[in-house]
């Protein structure tokens, strides 16, 4: 103490010193937000945007590079309004997100900017809500999803119309066996060759990976896991039911099942190259596993459905006994998605859980 008070220029440096120290987490903090909107502001001036096209003929890893600046970097909708007044920063393990409320014809949302180390990595429109209803939110949603999921088992074990629907489904799935098991081998066959050709290039896994992440973030997948485990195995399985299921499935199996097949074989082998291991911690895989194979059998059986629809047509029993083997594979594959939802809500909250 007998030296600051001789020395009170010493003392005043330290001074100083000691203010700046508790002053520089807000000071970054508004770095953050001020690198955010000069970033906005660029984004919307198209000083981001990328043509994927520019990634053909590159070498593999400038090309990688090239398609992941496109998508992390995609062009701003038509009509984007935003206020850059009004920010809000959080941290997060993929870096710090500054948010920014947005529209786009009137429908709410924000505009997303993420940073690494004071760096812009992706900026993007998110809607309000993503892509999923408002009222799959609501309490009483998830009140209906569990009476469903008890209800349902509860039926199967009764003498009632849903036991007799999963009968007549399986009784299809023997009358056809073997084509039941040619799709099996065939789609769970595309998506392991998918898994095995990702480790020819690990980098364009880890974009794919990347495309998937921002893909779920657009339809509001994120915004669910503060729900807990019930809120988002309810968003789950609305999402994977409706456009895996019925719109991507069921709805190309009623043109005679081709469509339907062509469409997840793309699909599995796509999903097999951007689940594989090469890109992912062993445990993680090794534990999202049941939710691959429960949930790919949902669209198996779906598919399976188009295929004895085009049979039963050919063969003269008509396109109406078709659709009503369709309908009963809808429905398995419906039992199977209810399950797996359940299983992969849990897998992420709890199991994989740092």
């Amino acid at each position: 103490m007998s030296s600051f008070a001789s020395d009170p220029l010493r003392a005043i440096w330290a001074i100083l010193l000691w203010l700046a120290a508790l002053c520089f987490p807000a000071s970054l903090a508004q770095s953050n937000v001020e690198i955010a909107r000069q970033a906005v502001q660029d984004w919307q001036a198209g000083k981001y945007t990328v043509d994927p096209a520019q990634a053909l003929g590159k070498p593999t890893e400038e090309a990688v590079r090239l398609l992941e600046r496109s998508f992390a970097f995609a062009p701003p909708p038509r009509g984007l309004q935003v206020n850059l007044d009004e920010p809000q920063e959080e941290q997060t393990p993929r870096g710090v997100i500054v948010q920014f409320p947005a529209t786009v014809s009137g429908r709410g949302g924000e505009v997303r900017v993420t940073l690494r180390a004071g760096e812009v990595t992706r900026i993007g429109f998110a809607p309000e809500g993503g892509l999923l209803p408002a009222w799959i939110k609501n309490p009483l949603a998830w009140a209906l999803f569990v009476v469903l999921s008890l209800g349902w088992l509860l039926a199967l074990r009764a003498d009632n119309l849903l036991a007799r629907w999963w009968r007549e489904g399986w009784s299809l799935v023997r009358q056809y066996w073997s084509l039941y098991i040619g799709v099996n081998i065939g789609l769970y066959g595309l998506f392991a060759l998918g898994g095995l050709v990702a480790y020819a290039n690990p980098e364009l896994v880890k974009l794919m990976q990347e495309i998937v992440g921002g893909s779920l973030e657009q339809i509001g997948i994120g915004g669910a896991v503060g729900g807990g485990v019930l809120g988002l195995a309810v968003v789950i399985f609305y999402w994977n039911f409706t456009n895996g299921l019925v719109l991507t499935t069921a709805v190309p199996g009623l043109f005679l099942g081709i469509p339907a097949l062509l469409f997840n074989a793309m699909r599995y082998f796509i999903l097999g190259f951007a689940l594989s291991p090469v890109a992912l911690p062993l445990a993680n895989y090794l534990l999202h596993l049941p939710t691959i194979v429960v949930e790919l059998q949902a669209y198996i059986l779906a598919t399976f459905g188009g295929m004895v629809l085009m049979l039963k047509t050919l063969r003269a029993e008509g396109y109406r006994a078709g659709l009503r083997a369709l309908g009963r594979m809808v429905y398995l594959g419906a039992f199977f998605l209810l399950v797996g939802a359940w299983y992969e809500a849990f897998s992420i909250l709890v199991l994989m859980r740092p």
